[in-house]
């Protein structure tokens, strides 16, 4: 058995982390609790460091008698999770300072970001449950962090709705071991082909139930919009983003390694999935007037893009690159209009960005660039994520479903310049106070990353590629 725990590094430091800056923050005075922050925003720079060592080295390996892998996926997922987490942790450093809870935001912070790295990287069904658990649990007191009306009620639709479909996945897991015996991958994949096809197909909708609340996908879509709107801007980039990385990797990895012989047609489950995600999304946002509400449903849509190389795990090798280069690319673009939204707190509904193009030039070049990236308009990252899954797309026999995310792709310009029109008008509200240089400097940052991603997508393709381990 690999028992290699230096594999681990990016997972230890966040974990490590999470431990000292809860005992930190039990001593540290409150105008100085903004050292557990700088805790957390250098075990994200010490796991990306990691990561980046361990992609130098070409290190892949399976550890703990193969429940985890670190493999291309693992480690790409990592940079984009990492990073995301760190960006998220910058946004929040204004809002938060001084706050009479601010060492546990940021435990909380960190021990949800270790869970998304667990789903990331198991490759054992009750790694991937641990791991669900734990970017679950933390996640549900962030929503109702602020222990206001809107919070509270945002926390508790999220708790409810995951412990429901947690359950569900916990159930599916016990199915899918009666199957096959076994829980790790390998088995699964030698298992599942002679086991009964209708407790195969229970057990694996069951299983994906709970990824897909993860990621806000269709049907298990309702709390997104609530949930969003209801937290901090800082949570809400948070939910609307790192989640799905995790719930997105892990749903491949589990599909590729231990369900392509199964004999349950899940990949047409997962297209009609994306093209449900996609259009729903699409279509309840077109009326939004807050700006959370628009891109919580911009989420949902997002996610029917990502699903569509699910959908065609095992059917072509352009899959993988696809998901993990447009992961990359919505999250740096997400969480860029999030830090806009952060960083105008008075800015609430679309119109109170009224002139902000006059007031803010820089804030608004941001959301120029992240609204037309969410779209896919080149030259940003996701542009180049939504032509990698097209084409994977119809490499992989799904011409039709390609055909459905470009109608949906055309149709998601309408609400998206419905927010920008008001930006660029003379006039409007006096709401564009912000509230700190780090939030308006996370900005740019995620935004100048969305454009970089794009325009140097030849050289982080390679990242994306490599086999899975398992």
């Amino acid at each position: 058995m690999n028992q290699n725990v230096a594999a681990l590094l990016p997972e230890t430091f966040l974990a490590a982390a999470a431990v000292c800056g809860l005992l930190a923050g039990s001593w540290l005075p409150r105008h100085r609790q903004w050292a557990v922050a700088a805790l957390a925003a250098a075990a994200c720079l010490a796991g990306i460091a990691a990561t980046g060592h361990t992609m130098a080295t070409g290190r892949e390996q399976t550890v703990f008698d193969t429940t985890f892998a670190v493999d291309a996926p693992t480690n790409a997922g990592r940079l984009t999770v990492l990073t995301a987490l760190l960006l998220v942790v910058a946004m929040s450093a204004e809002s938060l300072r001084g706050h009479k809870r601010e060492s546990e935001y940021y435990v909380l912070l960190l021990l949800t970001g270790t869970g998304t790295l667990v789903l990331i990287g198991a490759d054992d069904l009750l790694t991937l449950f641990a791991g669900y658990l734990l970017a679950s649990i933390p996640a549900y007191a962030l929503a109702g962090f602020a222990k206001d009306a809107h919070g509270t009620e945002a926390a508790l639709k999220y708790y409810l709705f995951g412990a429901l479909l947690g359950t569900v996945m916990l159930a599916g897991v016990a199915l899918l071991y009666a199957a096959a015996g076994a829980t790790g991958y390998r088995t699964l994949r030698d298992g599942l082909p002679g086991a009964d096809p209708a407790l195969v197909a229970a057990g694996l909708v069951a299983v994906l139930a709970g990824l897909l609340f993860k990621a806000g996908a269709v049907p298990a879509h309702f709390w997104v919009p609530d949930v969003t709107e209801g937290a901090a801007p800082p949570v809400a980039a948070y939910v609307t983003t790192l989640p799905k990385v995790g719930a997105l990797i892990a749903g491949y990895r589990l599909l590729h390694q231990a369900l392509p012989g199964c004999g349950v047609d899940w990949p047409l489950l997962l297209a009609v999935l994306a093209a449900a995600s996609m259009t729903w999304g699409n279509l309840a946002a077109f009326f939004q007037t807050d700006a959370k509400r628009l891109l919580a449903y911009s989420t949902i849509s997002q996610i029917g893009y990502l699903l569509m190389a699910l959908s065609v795990a095992t059917h072509t090798d352009l899959a993988q690159r696809a998901l993990l280069l447009y992961l990359a690319a919505y999250a740096l673009t997400n969480l860029g209009a999030f830090a806009v939204v952060t960083a105008l707190p008075q800015a609430r509904s679309l119109d109170d960005y009224r002139g902000l193009a006059g007031r803010r030039p820089g804030l608004a070049a941001v959301l120029l660039v992240c609204l037309l990236g969410l779209v896919g308009t080149p030259p940003t990252g996701v542009f180049l994520g939504k032509l990698e899954i097209f084409t994977a797309a119809v490499d992989g026999g799904r011409t039709w479903l390609a055909a459905v995310a470009v109608a949906n792709t055309v149709a998601s310009l309408f609400y998206y310049l419905r927010w920008l029109a008001p930006v660029f008008r003379p006039g409007g509200t006096q709401r564009h106070a912000v509230t700190g240089r780090v939030t308006v400097g996370t900005a740019y940052v995620a935004g100048t990353g969305s454009l970089l991603l794009g325009l140097a997508g030849g050289a982080v393709l390679p990242l994306t590629t490599g086999p899975l381990l398992g």
